[in-house]
């Protein structure tokens, strides 16, 4: 009888989703769905309901669509269109700082919100949260897994068998570190393989597709820098712009200045050693 659902999970499964009719949907942390061209936003929209609530400690964070379009979901059409909103509120409010239809806007959308101020809340917020997303190796990923787990196994095994296991710790690790790679990317281990996927590096794509489309930026960190370098060539692929910071780099400072204030440089990433 309940459904609950990530936002990047939401318009994946919205053919299945899309078929039923809810009675109530709630938007935690709505601030999500602030950019109203995002996929996420447009998905929320079209889902059916009788009742909807959104919840949000940041409302508004850079402008004024990002209300809209939280109100778009609440109420569809109850603050016209979007371009109509920009051009009558958002223009006027923020640019020229006109405190009638400021208030106008206000007096518009106070009976629908519930206000709790944060010196109400300050003593219950943690300092940050933290998610641990987990994901599946694909079925070519994981057969690479399986294949040098074997390996290494029967290797070990031999080298115990032979040499004791306190001589045989370095192959341990070697062992260790090979498979701690290929669960990240195989082409880590197999840089010929032409067919290597990987589980891993689909998630890490559909989450930064995500925040980035919000417009967050994204601090990504690998202690492997071939694996930075797998990300920087999909990166490129698709014109992504980002900042890129390895043992390597020589201005430092350049590449922090960009991501700090390039405004369409959202992703850095940075290896853990440097």
């Amino acid at each position: 009888e309940v459904v609950i659902s990530s936002y990047p999970l939401l318009w994946r499964d919205y053919k299945q989703l899309s078929k039923i009719e809810f009675f109530y949907i709630i938007l935690d942390e709505s601030q999500q769905i602030k950019n109203p061209t995002s996929l996420t936003a447009k998905t929320v929209y079209k889902l059916r309901a009788e009742q909807r609530l959104v919840m949000t400690g940041t409302p508004i964070e850079n402008n004024l669509s990002e209300l809209w379009s939280q109100f778009n979901f609440l109420n569809p059409g109850m603050l016209g269109s979007l371009k109509n909103f920009q051009n009558y509120f958002g223009r006027a409010i923020e640019k020229e700082g006109d405190t009638a239809k400021a208030e106008k806007l206000r007096k518009l959308i106070y009976p629908f919100i519930l206000r709790r101020k944060k010196e109400n809340v300050a003593r219950e917020l943690p300092p940050k949260v933290e998610t641990t997303v987990y994901c599946e190796m694909d079925k070519k990923q994981q057969a690479v897994y399986d294949k040098w787990r074997n390996y290494y196994r029967a290797a070990i095994l031999k080298q115990i068998d032979e040499k004791g296991l306190n001589r045989s710790k370095m192959k341990v690790l070697e062992g260790l570190m090979r498979l701690r790679q290929i669960s990240i990317h195989p082409a880590l281990v197999e840089p010929d393989n032409p067919n290597a996927t990987s589980g891993k590096f689909d998630a890490l794509f559909n989450n930064l597709d995500e925040v980035v489309s919000e417009g967050h930026k994204v601090l990504l960190f690998s202690q492997f820098v071939k694996a930075l370098a797998l990300v920087r060539t999909r990166l490129d692929s698709r014109k992504i712009n980002y900042a890129y910071l390895d043992g390597h780099t020589r201005k430092r400072d350049q590449q922090v200045d960009k991501f700090q204030n390039d405004p369409e440089c959202k992703i850095f990433l940075i290896s853990l050693k440097a």
